[in-house]
């Protein structure tokens, strides 16, 4: 089906208005369940080890497919607020690697990545735009933690940390890093397992929450804003990530909880995190069934209030008819 199918569709379904509002119930599905994904992929990465190639590590930061997903289907605002939350609760949190404050730099840079990555896919079949997604999203987020890595050593709060066999330049360093982040999670690990996911799901997970699946031509519920105040929020944001992890460099690791249970107890204290987010999934599923009965209660009441009004109407019309 060609884009312009897909406009003719949506216009036909809704008379030409897209109803995109989201309920309080769905809202919070999206957000629970983009959490919940994201914490079990970076599960997963736990347990697959780092290669290294001569004196150069590469390593996955992040499976982008799962993410990119969820703000691609559903509301990039939502899933995206969820997603990187994910990664500290399910992980950080549980694996007792918790940086208190400092994990904020990340929560916000990855934050801002999905957000913008997910309101710029309009066609979620269109494999250009899913590329262009899942490589935007490591771009963002890995230039923001690359600019605030060179700026703490430029301002003398941490040592630059030099590999052997590699010139001794943090600029060299990072570019490096940069590149490989691209090549791992963006396009691996990212826009060629998201170009055959998303198309696969599009259109058949969406109803199962009580959600239409995004039309080219038709707004996106939740999606960035298209003006000058949304980057100026933008960089406001970034400069705030920026503050957050020069709170680390400063020693001053508020909320800071380390006891690293996977080195105590090993792989097998991974099913931890799996438990919890099993547990995580139903309760919000049973919230979710719980809102979405009470909305239909309500909406219910409304038609049966708006039907009540419309034979009162009638009725005055019909005694005005005999009257006169």
């Amino acid at each position: 089906m060609t884009s312009s199918d897909y406009q003719r569709a949506g216009r036909l379904r809704t008379g030409g208005a897209a109803h995109t509002d989201l309920t309080t119930p769905q809202k919070l599905m999206i957000f629970v369940l983009s959490m919940a994904l994201f914490g079990l992929a970076n599960i997963i990465l736990e347990i697959i080890p780092d290669v290294t190639i001569g004196p150069v590590d590469i390593s996955v930061a992040y499976f982008v497919f799962v993410p990119l997903a969820m703000v691609a289907l559903f509301s990039p605002f939502w899933a995206a607020l969820g997603a990187p939350l994910g990664e500290i609760v399910f992980v950080d949190l549980l694996m007792g690697d918790f940086s208190g404050l400092a994990e904020v730099e990340g929560y916000l840079q990855m934050f801002l990545a999905l957000y913008i990555a997910g309101s710029l896919i309009r066609n979620p079949r269109s494999k250009g735009q899913i590329w262009m997604g899942a490589i935007l999203i490591v771009v963002i987020d890995k230039l923001l933690s690359a600019i605030v890595d060179l700026a703490k050593v430029w301002l003398a709060l941490e040592d630059p940390e030099y590999v052997d066999g590699l010139p001794e330049s943090i600029l060299f360093l990072e570019g490096l890093g940069f590149g490989v982040d691209i090549i791992t999670s963006g396009i691996l690990f990212g826009a060629i397992p998201a170009m055959w996911l998303i198309p696969a799901l599009h259109g058949k997970i969406e109803p199962l929450l009580g959600m239409r699946p995004r039309v080219p031509g038709e707004p996106i519920p939740g999606q960035a804003p298209r003006a000058g105040w949304f980057v100026a929020v933008a960089v406001l944001l970034s400069i705030a990530s920026a503050f957050f992890a020069f709170i680390e460099a400063w020693d001053l690791n508020v909320g800071a909880w380390e006891p690293d249970f996977l080195d105590q107890f090993g792989v097998s204290f991974l099913w931890v995190s799996v438990g919890a987010i099993i547990v995580v999934l139903l309760l919000a599923y049973f919230a979710y069934r719980a809102g979405q009965k009470r909305t239909a209660a309500e909406q219910a009441w409304l038609l049966a209030e708006a039907e009540e009004a419309v034979a009162i109407a009638e009725r005055e019309q019909r005694e005005e008819h005999v009257n006169s």
